[in-house]
């Protein structure tokens, strides 16, 4: 959410054009403040040194430890026809004296094994003399290593690790490390500057920078890309789903919307259509080139002096189960938070809260949550964790009351504290904001500071009072902004900093949630890896548009292909009332996504639409709520396994060459595919991956293919996987007033489909239960019931 301010007049002249104050808002690749940091540029600066990895000099397969040889190169120009070429060429050394630095350093390598199916690759560019210390991003702080899973051998020129599910060949000289699978493919491998012979094209080999201009350090980890493959992840991406050709920057970000290249989300994650995936175990910022610059290089350039990479083997669901293992899994979210959540920009007061929720069970509008945006206290965005006296007279009262009718609280909250803010002198006076070199603020207002042990207790005292008074989960704004020059009680820079910042926001929140409440959820904006531990993220401040919905999909597609199981966004876009036909088609898809909430600018609640409009938003927010058995174990197996709960089409069917293709459709849970409306039409292709597929709403019958399909009486088009019993429950106006020991299982089969299979969860359940029915006549019939005494079920054959 963005701050609507006043500009003055001449700042939109100087720049030569006029636009409205609510419009104004950062300008890409300007270099203002906390725009993002580009790390690459600094590999293609003629003024730097350059060091490309050339030989293995001395390794201990037992310890997988080693030493590699480092070679120098400067960029040298060369003018040729009115053109000026550049190219890296080697050089001496220019240190003096001359006896103390090596020109050709060796610096250490190391090799390990995580599990059977991941590998870690370590590179340096000079001594490390800092303590080793518990990483954030790691679910335990740090990671497994396992070499009795890989069996060593020795090979021509070089040494081979195998396990089941592949190996990995490090060759002396040229020095390389490759990446086979179980069945000996290349997946990939680092590139030597002997690779790039054959080309007038001037690429870096694996190689480390070292500044001109302060002497400092960054790894530009190469590696091949082979033709056909297809790159994936790397948080939540907006721009074309797969990324192979272009360059992402990985720098935590207000994007100020969803329809341009920077991030609220980045992740250092990707997976690649050959069988792979990496993790880049920085916090620096980073920017990967997929190829965008030359076609068979993948360019990860590496702000660190060090260069951590995990690499995992298998299929994408293999890899992202192996990667969440290593950063974390999502907590599984309480059963409410699966409900609508009904926000707008902002409800001002007590009388305003209780006025939407009397309507929202009057207009019959299934909803679980009442959200209060940046207003519910004594100063709009002045946030100080104390309800406004004057329009919340008895807040306390006010969450009761709504509790009991089935709403809870969410409240609006970010880690900005501007200057006449009554806590800021107090977070002064106890130094718990991020600090500038000469030990002030870096800007204006105060930052709190997350990686200070005393700031994280001051500001979960804060949330905990809330909590007392009846708030069941907090809003997590913001977060891309902590100062990339600040001075952090950490001890390090922003540098290394700013990408954790969203991570240790996340975090305290979460922790002081489950504390409190017995549960982890947030409604956060900004991530880094690790922060899919804490549940849940939203989509960012998406644009009221045909382009920002499909946007909207693309980056969750992404974000899910990054560890995260659960993800919503704003229905409808925010940044303006948003058309009723495009709300229209939007709610189905917000209803069909992990968790669903209407936000922006007013009006959001859907009766103050047309009549048709609120039926028809009705109709698909009941049908959310009959969904919510299936909703809830697809959810829990999600979290269980690594998964999104919104998935892209190859998750599911990696061996489906067009299930890679399709960035507008995906997978909700493993059952239902669907395929929301991005125009104002009836009708859409759909691609299906193969088998047998029944329409849910008219139940008509495709086989895999291309198709052209109406959607149903609510406006998108969904389908069931042949073989599916989809759990139901009776309708109810909240998940508080729901009865779950009546199910009903509507089973989605053609007549040559003799058993179907259904997954539940129940709110008190710890396991997810498989419910197999079989045909009997005209119907299906449970086989066995692991849940008798608790829950019964009907069978409805769907036909």
């Amino acid at each position: 959410m963005k701050k609507r301010q006043l500009i003055p007049l001449s700042l939109f002249m100087v720049f030569g054009l006029f636009v409205t104050p609510k419009g104004f808002a950062q300008i890409q690749n300007a270099d203002v403040l906390n725009a993002p940091m580009d790390i690459s540029k600094d590999f293609q600066n003629y003024l730097n040194t350059f060091y490309f990895a050339d030989e293995l000099t001395n390794f201990d397969p037992q310890t997988g430890k080693g030493t590699v040889k480092y070679l120098r190169y400067n960029y040298q120009t060369r003018q040729a026809f009115n053109n000026m070429m550049m190219k890296p060429s080697p050089v001496v050394a220019n240190e003096f004296p001359a006896t103390e630095y090596a020109a050709s350093p060796e610096l250490p390598f190391q090799i390990q094994f995580v599990s059977d199916r991941t590998l870690r690759i370590k590179t340096t560019s000079g001594p490390q003399f800092h303590p080793e210390a518990a990483s954030l991003m790691l679910v335990d702080g740090v990671a497994p290593n396992h070499p009795e899973l890989w069996k060593y051998s020795k090979i021509e020129g070089g040494y081979r690790f195998t396990s089941k599910h592949g190996s990995v060949e490090i060759q002396t000289k040229p020095w390389h490390v490759k990446i086979y699978d179980e069945k000996g493919k290349l997946l990939t491998g680092t590139l030597h500057d002997s690779d790039f012979k054959n080309t007038y094209t001037p690429t870096l080999p694996f190689s480390f920078v070292r500044r001109n201009s302060d002497y400092s350090r960054s790894m530009g980890a190469a590696f091949s890309l082979e033709p056909d493959e297809k790159i994936f992840g790397c948080g939540e991406s907006f721009t074309q789903f797969n990324k192979r050709g272009q360059k992402v920057v990985l720098w935590t970000d207000d994007a100020n919307g969803i329809q341009n290249e920077t991030m609220y989300k980045p992740v250092p994650f990707y997976m690649s259509s050959r069988g792979y995936g990496v993790f880049m175990h920085h916090s620096t910022p980073i920017t990967v080139d997929f190829g965008k610059y030359f076609g068979s290089a993948n360019e990860m350039y590496i702000g660190d002096d060090e260069a951590d990479l995990f690499f995992f083997i298998g299929e994408p669901k293999e890899i992202l189960d192996e990667y969440t293992n290593l950063t974390g899994k999502a907590a599984m979210p309480p059963l409410w938070s699966f409900g609508f959540w009904m926000s707008r920009i902002t409800y001002f007061s007590e009388k305003e809260g209780r006025q939407v929720a009397k309507d929202l069970r009057a207009y019959k509008i299934p909803t679980d949550v009442i959200h209060f945006d940046t207003g519910w206290f004594d100063v709009d965005w002045r946030n100080n964790y104390e309800f406004s006296k004057d329009r919340f007279p008895d807040a306390v009262k006010m969450m009761s009351d709504m509790k009991d009718d089935g709403f809870h609280v969410c409240l609006w909250q970010l880690p900005y504290f501007s200057p006449k803010n009554t806590l800021f002198n107090e977070i002064m006076d106890k130094n718990l904001a991020v600090r500038d070199r000469k030990g002030n603020l870096p800007y204006e207002d105060a930052v709190l500071d997350f990686s200070n042990p005393a700031t994280v207790t001051w500001y979960q005292a804060k949330l905990k009072h809330l909590f007392d008074q009846g708030v069941s989960v907090f809003k997590v704004d913001f977060g891309e902004a902590a100062p990339p020059d600040g001075i952090y009680h950490s001890g390090r820079t922003g540098f290394y900093e700013h990408n954790l910042y969203p991570l240790r926001y996340n975090k305290a929140v979460a922790e002081i949630t489950q504390k409190e409440k017995g549960y982890t959820l947030i409604w956060a904006r900004s991530t880094w890896a690790g922060s899919q531990r804490y549940p849940l993220h939203w989509g960012g401040d998406a644009e009221t548009s045909n382009g920002a919905m499909s946007a909207e999909l693309r980056g969750g597609l992404s974000l899910g292909l990054s560890g995260f199981s659960f993800w919503s966004h704003d229905v409808g876009g925010f940044a303006t009332k948003s058309p009723e036909n495009l709300y229209r088609r939007w709610a189905p898809f917000g209803m069909f996504t992990s968790h669903v909430r209407s936000h922006g600018e007013p009006p959001r609640e859907p009766w103050l639409y047309s009549k048709d409009f609120l039926e028809g938003f009705r109709n698909a927010d009941n049908m959310r709520y009959e969904l919510m058995p299936y909703i809830y174990a697809q959810a829990k197996e999600s979290s269980q396994k690594g998964l999104p709960m919104m998935r892209a089409l190859f998750l599911e069917y990696p061996n489906d060459p067009g299930a890679w293709l399709v960035d507008n459709e995906y997978l909700f849970g493993s059952s239902m595919l669907v395929a929301p409306l991005f125009e104002e039409v009836t009708e859409r292709d759909v691609y299906l991956p193969e088998g047998t597929w029944i329409d849910y709403q008219t139940k008509k019958v495709y086989q895999g293919g291309w198709h052209k399909i109406k959607a149903g009486a609510i406006p998108i088009v969904v389908l069931v996987r042949d073989g599916s019993a989809i759990p139901h429950i009776a309708l109810a106006q909240s998940t508080k007033d729901m009865d779950w020991s009546k199910l009903t299982l509507k089973v989605y089969a053609t007549d040559t489909t003799n058993t179907a299979i259904a997954k539940v969860f129940l709110p008190d359940g710890d396991a997810v239960q498989t419910i197999t029915v079989s045909k009997k006549g005209n119907n299906f019939e449970t086989t066995s019931n692991p849940l008798t005494g608790k829950t019964t079920f009907k069978t409805e054959w769907v036909k």
